[in-house]
């Protein structure tokens, strides 16, 4: 996305252990909203550390319906699992992004879209998770919107780059402000 929008970036792994990270963090309860914050900024912060000069943007995604997270799924069966239990409902993609500078934060943006999916059959399933497994294997939910996924929703609400893990329109905003792109 940071690319198609001629955002200048490096991309770098920030060196952490996220499945522990994420294990802690949902043993405090944390809401998805507050999870996925947390886990952006911890990515940023562990970057920024190394890199003090450096605007060094965290981000991540959380899939929610109700208390209930979806993990990225591991398995076909996972994903066959979570767009079963998400059939018919109403969730939630939680997108947080954190920029920091010399090890603090500096700016963040958390956006939330409701996506409600539609009932579809079994038989349908299969041909989705075969047309699309393993690719939607590291995807909060088990789908991709921009592909075949967009096929499993009635109704979206809330912002296309949301869905698909950054809340971009409000990062071209602060990048602007900061001079990093043009105005």
């Amino acid at each position: 996305m940071l690319d198609a929008a001629g955002v200048p970036f490096e991309a770098m792994a920030a060196g952490i252990d996220e499945d522990a990270a994420k294990q802690s963090l949902r043993a405090e309860n944390m809401s998805p909203r507050d999870l996925a914050d947390a886990l952006a900024e911890l990515k940023a912060v562990k970057l920024s550390r190394r890199f003090p000069e450096a605007l060094i943007l965290g981000c991540d995604q959380v899939a929610s319906l109700g208390d209930r997270i979806f993990d990225k799924a591991e398995s076909r069966e996972e994903a066959r699992a979570h767009l079963q239990a998400l059939r018919g409902e109403t969730h939630r993609q939680t997108s947080a992004a954190v920029i920091c500078e010399a090890g603090k934060p500096v700016w963040r943006h958390i956006d939330v879209a409701k996506l409600a999916m539609r009932e579809f059959t079994d038989e349908f399933l299969d041909v989705y998770l075969d047309a699309e497994w393993p690719a939607i294997g590291g995807c909060a939910g088990g789908y991709r919107l921009e592909g075949r996924g967009a096929q499993l929703f009635a109704r979206i609400d809330g912002s296309h780059f949301t869905i698909l893990g950054l809340p971009l329109l409000p990062l071209l905003d602060y990048l602007r402000v900061r001079g990093v792109m043009p105005t």
